[in-house]
């Protein structure tokens, strides 16, 4: 009887104290009435009910029970821990999540480039999977959509451009047309590809892009005729007349001058010539749509003839068999003619014979900047630390065989007449001897036709280091980034190598440093130079890095 007493004054405390976390909860479905000794373990010991009980939740949030001496504030207290506990774990779930389905994208902390870790190994034949496959290109023709150009009829005026330049530096003009054309609602007389003085060529427009893809594809845009219109009959005029060119244009403007000063001469002129026309219009200062437009020319308005195609086609393939079996190849920009070395002030390796020489053509080429050349030393060394020189053949091999690029990789080099000749080059082909240009792999008849322009042939140098496994280039020019861009925009799986000068220049002047400690720091400075998907920055270079206003995530 005293024990029936006891057990039923001990069930009355417990359910009028649930702050008791060790007392009976007949209610609890973790405790078993079967239990011999009630609360106590077998040894006798006093058994602990888990924190994730009735009983213990009670514990922990009082206003979970019916207790009439909890108070009411400590129940808000208690039920306000509860609502951030809450808002908490959805933030760091959300957090984890969105993290988990980021896409790959390498961020700039002052000069370093930082990149996601990635759990595949390095190959140096291609950029990490999870890098090609968090991006899409998504500034092609708008399948089915809506024309928003106003009837001919109502149009603005006529705009007429010289596009100057090389092929590169006149495919980024043409691309930059269209979209002044847009941004004024005028319409587009075809471009003329202006002859160059380097390049002693007159190409038209029609020698090397195909005219009628170039208008239908751009047709929902702008407005593009062939010719100037019969109604306007002295053509020579928008050529030299003063009247009809706009010429006081800034480097990289925006869409606001075109709007403001431009289009009020071409409705009051009707045609207006727009020259000089090179980077004539910003990136960040112009509308999103308008970069996604140039965007759309340079990658899908924009294609070469067909026969021009169908050559690159063929040399492509001819590159990728000629072990006999199946082989990846590198494309290399070697940008060591006689006109960059000098252009670039610096200075090289050479015999005194050599540097006398070019001196000489400097002193002739540009007078003014070369002065009485006591000033070139300090200015030489001073661009070699910046990473302004172009690399020259036999510090690109080096480069090459510390990226682990073996003796047999085959190699199209891209390249006018390297200064020095043979014996510039000796370095680069003895370490890489599968060294091979377009001539080597094509006969002289298929290349005749070519030779009628010198566009033609740097179209084909422009394909087959497009469709490379992996591109390098060793100095800058219209020609490497619209590369890198395009092999971007194709989904970032190619590497295209970007090399830093800037550090490869002390790596090479250090007489103390070991070809391992070499290796390293060309290995580690290059892992996130190798045209991957990089965050857009102010004032950056459309042409090659397309991701923020062309690309959408996948």
């Amino acid at each position: 009887m005293a024990e029936l007493r006891h057990s039923s004054s001990a069930g009355s405390r417990s359910s009028s104290s649930p702050l008791r976390v060790g007392d009976e909860d007949s209610s609890s479905p973790h405790v078993h009435d079967h239990s011999p000794n009630g609360g106590d373990d077998e040894d006798g010991r006093p058994r602990h009910r888990p924190i994730w009980s009735v009983s213990g939740l009670h514990s922990l949030f009082p206003f979970l029970g019916d207790d009439p001496r909890v108070s009411p504030q400590k129940n808000k207290i208690s039920l306000l821990l509860i609502l951030i506990l809450a808002v908490v774990s959805l933030i760091s779930v959300y957090g984890i999540v969105n993290h988990l389905n980021a896409p790959y994208l390498c961020k700039k902390d002052g000069i370093v480039l930082n990149c996601p870790h990635v759990k595949e190994s390095p190959s140096p034949w291609e950029n990490p999977l999870s890098a090609t496959t968090s991006w899409k290109p998504c500034a092609e023709r708008r399948i089915g959509g809506v024309s928003d150009l106003l009837p001919e009829n109502e149009t603005n005026g006529y705009v007429f451009i010289h596009a100057e330049g090389g092929l590169n530096q006149q495919r980024i003009a043409i691309c930059n047309a269209v979209a002044v054309a847009k941004i004024m609602n005028a319409t587009l007389i075809l471009p003329v590809l202006k002859q160059d003085q380097i390049w002693k060529d007159q190409t038209k427009f029609e020698d090397i892009f195909d005219v009628d893809h170039f208008i239908d594809y751009l047709k929902d845009d702008v407005r593009i005729v062939r010719d100037i219109p019969d109604w306007f009959t002295d053509k020579a005029e928008l050529f030299s007349s003063i009247r009809r060119t706009v010429k006081n244009i800034p480097k990289y403007a925006a869409a606001q001058f075109y709007i403001d000063n431009v289009l009020p001469r071409i409705k009051e002129k009707k045609i207006m010539a727009l020259k000089p026309f090179v980077d004539r219009l910003g990136y960040d200062n112009v509308p999103q749509e308008i970069n996604r437009l140039r965007c759309r020319v340079n990658y899908h308005a924009l294609k070469f003839l067909p026969e021009i195609e169908q050559m690159a086609d063929s040399l492509v393939s001819r590159m990728r068999n000629r072990t006999g079996n199946p082989n990846p190849y590198m494309a290399l920009h070697l940008r060591f003619e006689k006109g960059m070395v000098g252009l670039s002030f610096c200075d090289f390796v050479g015999t005194r014979e050599e540097k006398a020489r070019m001196a000489e053509y400097r002193q002739k080429e540009w007078p003014r900047r070369f002065k009485n050349g006591s000033h070139l030393w300090q200015l030489a060394l001073q661009k070699r630390k910046e990473g302004r020189c172009p690399l020259e053949p036999g510090e690109v091999a080096v480069i090459l065989r510390a990226m682990g690029y073996p003796k047999e990789t085959q190699i199209y080099v891209a390249s006018g007449q390297v200064y020095g000749g043979q014996n510039r080059m000796a370095p680069l082909r003895n370490m890489f001897p599968n060294l091979v240009t377009k001539e080597d792999l094509a006969g002289k008849e298929e290349l005749a036709s070519f030779r009628k322009h010198v566009t033609s042939l740097a179209a084909l140098d422009f394909l087959v280091c497009l469709k490379s496994d992996v591109f390098v280039m060793t100095h800058g020019g219209n020609f490497a980034k619209l590369i890198i861009g395009a092999r971007r925009y194709m989904g970032h799986r190619q590497k295209s190598i970007k090399p830093d000068k800037g550090l490869m220049s002390k790596s090479f002047g250090d007489p103390y440093m070991g070809w391992a400690t070499f290796v390293e720091d060309v290995v580690v400075t290059h892992q996130t130079r190798t045209g991957l998907p990089e965050e857009t920055f102010p004032n950056y270079d459309l042409w090659e890095n397309p991701l923020t206003p062309c690309m959408c995530k996948a």
